[in-house]
């Protein structure tokens, strides 16, 4: 196995808290792996470890939310990064309400958009979501300072990353 160190020492990027709703359930994740793929159409594509329970909600939805938090937020991605839907309902202890489709949006997320899935893609221990946003919105205010991979770093996944 290669070591990846080096590279991904140097990367910095948003983490996402992306939410699903399938037949009753739902389910929510901190996502590090995400990244807008097209200008026109536009489309965003998110990748969601096989392990957790918000990957197999989402194999059954119709739309995924995708929140940005700022990097004060940090309670909002222990909540989901660092606790399982498997024990722990992650929407009893957060505001939130039913966006399109019903898909949960999170009330204290600053920006979020809801996608339909358009398709999705084994990529080994990940399955990327292609979404085709269909309503966004970020409250007006200052510069927001996203929470990064680096503001993550002392959160213990809920489940092993395989």
């Amino acid at each position: 196995m290669t070591d990846l160190d080096p590279f991904t020492d140097v990367l910095d990027y948003p983490l996402y808290v992306v939410t699903a709703a399938a037949a009753g359930e739902r389910a929510g994740c901190l996502v590090g792996f995400g990244s807008q793929c097209s200008i026109r159409p536009p489309r965003f594509m998110v990748w969601l470890s096989r392990a957790n329970r918000t990957y197999r909600v989402a194999a059954r939805a119709e739309r995924l939310a995708v929140h940005l938090l700022r990097h004060d937020q940090v309670h909002l991605a222990r909540l989901f990064g660092g606790e399982t839907g498997d024990r722990t309902d992650k929407f009893a202890r957060t505001a939130w309400r039913p966006g399109p489709g019903g898909t949960p949006v999170l009330d204290e997320a600053p920006a979020w958009f809801v996608g339909r899935i358009e398709n999705s893609l084994d990529g080994g221990d990940h399955v990327g979501f292609l979404l085709a946003p269909e309503a966004a919105e970020r409250r007006a205010g200052d510069g927001l300072r996203l929470l990064s991979l680096a503001d993550g770093h002392g959160i213990a996944p809920g489940h092993p990353a395989d």
